[in-house]
């Protein structure tokens, strides 16, 4: 039995570095599925802690939120590993050869597309700003929207906020 579609976050440090700079960053590995078959949202820094997390499970997409180095650092070797190809907006095709010259993306992400993983829909919402290819990934089923660093959080947790950051360009 695959057990019920959920939801696993792994949390992954390392460096982002970014014209000349070097910065210490935890990211978050979103992995979406069940028992059997999985997703893996934004494959950082650390490849076996990406493929631990994963275990035995089938990794049908390792999908890049957006190529900064910090989120993509890990996607060739876990793609590697597993077969698994790597999905990426082509906005953010310039940042992907900043981080790995030698390897494209397998396929293209686009605003709409629906990923299928254990039974659940994501939808692809291509969302410029952090990038210009950056995307989130809607999941109705377990009303969940993924995205980039942080902690879990709401929209109306956040709303207070929304004008602050707007301001500040964010």
């Amino acid at each position: 039995m695959a057990g019920a579609p959920r939801i696993e976050h792994l949390v992954t440090s390392g460096t982002f570095s970014l014209d000349g700079g070097t910065w210490d960053v935890d990211n978050n590995v979103w992995i979406i599925g069940d028992d059997d078959e999985v997703v893996v949202i934004d494959a950082a820094h650390d490849s076996d802690a990406v493929l631990a997390a994963v275990g035995d499970r089938r990794l049908s997409a390792i999908v890049c939120t957006h190529a900064h180095d910090d989120h993509v650092r890990a996607a060739p070797d876990v793609a590697l590993a597993t077969g698994a190809p790597v999905l990426l907006h082509p906005d953010d095709q310039v940042l992907w050869k900043m981080a790995h010259p030698g390897r494209r993306p397998d396929r293209p992400l686009a605003d709409g597309d629906v990923l299928t993983v254990a039974g659940l829909g994501l939808r692809v919402l291509h969302t410029p700003g952090h990038a210009p290819g950056a995307v989130c990934l809607y999941a109705p089923d377990l009303g969940a929207l993924l995205s980039g660093h942080g902690e879990t959080t709401t929209v109306e947790a956040e709303a207070p906020h929304l004008e602050e950051w707007a301001a500040r360009g964010w």
